[in-house]
């Protein structure tokens, strides 16, 4: 294999780390489509179609109003006249829209804590009959707090039991005066950040540990037995049950083939609920179960590991630019031996240059011999054409979990660092990503090459500039991190050229 060979398998490597973001930034990042609300449907609920054997009829009722406000530092809630969650505001700045403060509860049928009956006039009266309520305002400061729900439905007696807690999580006990088949949603999923390749639909997580995701536009009718988990979510944002004991779970599709999400049962009911943004933080302290509801798509193993790593920094450093540049570092102690090797391998490629083109001007006319005696000359003195293209190929999983963390990580979302107030989008004024093209070329001199082909030599060149127009769109969290990986090489590369400098001083003088 010839020098000019291994270059043009560090160009391709190089490349290759960078065609999972071209496609990402092309059809998520710059055209992201905007969500598509209804309008609001406060005098008829839409039709839910049939799962399996079991139906889920439409009804009329009448304009609901509001009958309980329950307010926390984090939200504000509210509870319609049939029992059910109407609005979740988020209060914090940071999940403002257009200056305007958050509602998490979509405008599409069911809201959180809807009950149907699979007996037509029950389900009729069922958003008829108004329930009774023992307050009217519910303040929650540092402990959950407690509201009780009746209702009687032409002699079935029905008590809700709601317990509030502060980070939107809501613990319902649903008890009725005799069996009778009937159904509760978490609700329909947030409808506020979607877009087009992130995920967003619905989560079951089964006793057993397995899990199952319905990505809207893909649900079709399906019951899950042994549930502890069902979720409706988009990208940043959930609503959700969960539950120790295992529960039954209907999954019907809408009008647009979104999975909405029912809990079927024929008695007395204990579950737990959140509403909220989806921080592994909260979902942790309710259950480490509910960490599952946090999807990166593709490599959701990998990226949620290498979070939880970011995390540990962040935690560590307390913020996440500097925990950014933390994790650069400790990958780049990792991956160490292997960069040490290549860039020793990098540099004796260059000083075997005219011993290489002795040979190849030799056995020009016999591929084979000249390969043999390339592979001779290799051995010889320890260089290995491709040990310049390891370390860059392993780092590719590593800056993929990155994009994907800052992608679906609502942690990170309005995260500030220097000129930076959110690392989560790009970098307004194009710093970074100039920043990032300037330490490219920089590591690019200082990095032994020895093109024959001129072609080769001329994209190669051109990359750093090439690098930072493709990189200004993309999120500054990952630009920070691209960055601090090339400042990081470039000191590694003077430290070895200084070191190599010195070997063949010595030997000249020996």
């Amino acid at each position: 294999m010839n020098n000019s060979g291994q270059m043009k398998r560090i160009i391709i490597a190089t490349v290759i780390s960078f065609l999972f973001f071209i496609a990402y930034d092309y059809f998520v990042l710059q055209p992201q489509s905007k969500k598509e609300m209804t309008k609001k449907q406060n005098t008829t609920m839409t039709e839910v179609k049939q799962n399996a054997n079991k139906t889920l009829k439409s009804v009329s009722v009448i304009k609901t109003k509001d009958v309980l406000i329950i307010n926390s530092k984090k939200y504000t809630a509210k509870i319609d006249q049939f029992g059910r969650i109407s609005e979740f505001i988020l209060k914090q700045k940071k999940f403002n829209e257009k200056n305007k403060k958050l509602d998490l509860i979509s405008n599409k049928l069911p809201k959180p804590l809807e009950i149907r009956f699979k007996n037509p006039k029950l389900n009729s009266l069922a958003f008829k009959v108004p329930v009774k309520i023992n307050i009217k305002y519910l303040n929650i400061e540092n402990k959950p707090k407690t509201v009780i729900l009746t209702r009687n439905l032409n002699g079935l007696k029905i008590k809700k039991i709601i317990k509030f807690y502060p980070n939107g999580r809501y613990d319902v006990k649903i008890i009725l005066s005799k069996k009778v088949k009937y159904f509760i949603s978490p609700g329909y999923r947030p409808d506020v950040a979607v877009d087009r390749l992130t995920i967003h639909g619905a989560l079951i997580k089964k006793s057993d540990g397995t899990l199952e995701i319905i990505k809207d536009d893909d649900a079709e009718n399906k019951t899950y037995n042994k549930a502890i988990i069902a979720a409706g979510f988009d990208r940043y944002y959930t609503t959700l049950f969960f539950a120790k004991k295992p529960f039954k779970v209907i999954v019907t599709p809408d009008e647009n083939n979104n999975p909405v999400l029912f809990v079927e049962s024929n008695s007395n009911l204990d579950l737990t609920g959140y509403i909220g943004p989806k921080y592994v933080d909260t979902l942790a302290s309710i259950n480490k179960n509910l960490i599952d509801v946090v999807q990166y798509g593709v490599g959701t193993f990998f990226a949620k590991n290498l979070f939880l790593l970011l995390d540990f920094l962040h935690k560590l450093v307390g913020n996440w630019g500097i925990a950014i540049i933390f994790l650069v570092i400790i990958v780049r102690l990792v991956l160490f031996p292997l960069t040490f090797k290549g860039m020793v391998s990098m540099y004796k490629l260059k000083e075997l240059a005219p011993k290489m083109k002795e040979l190849q001007l030799k056995y020009k006319k016999d591929p084979q011999k000249l390969q043999a005696n390339m592979m001779k000359l290799y051995k010889e003195h320890g260089a290995n054409p491709l040990g310049g293209c390891l370390p860059l190929v392993l780092q590719i999983p590593v800056f993929y979990g990155i994009y994907k963390l800052l992608l679906y990580s609502i942690e990170l979302k309005g995260a500030h660092f220097l000129w930076l107030k959110d690392l989560s989008v790009m970098d307004p004024y194009f710093i970074l990503p100039v920043l990032m093209g300037v330490s490219m070329y920089l590591h690019q001199r200082l990095t032994p090459t020895n093109f024959q082909d001129k072609m080769q030599e001329k994209i190669f060149k051109f990359l750093p500039l090439i690098f930072t127009f493709m990189m200004a769109s993309f999120p500054a969290g990952l630009v920070l991190y691209w960055t601090t990986n090339n400042i990081l090489s470039i000191l590694q590369q003077l430290i070895i050229n200084k070191i190599m400098e010195s070997k063949k001083h010595l030997k000249v003088k020996s």
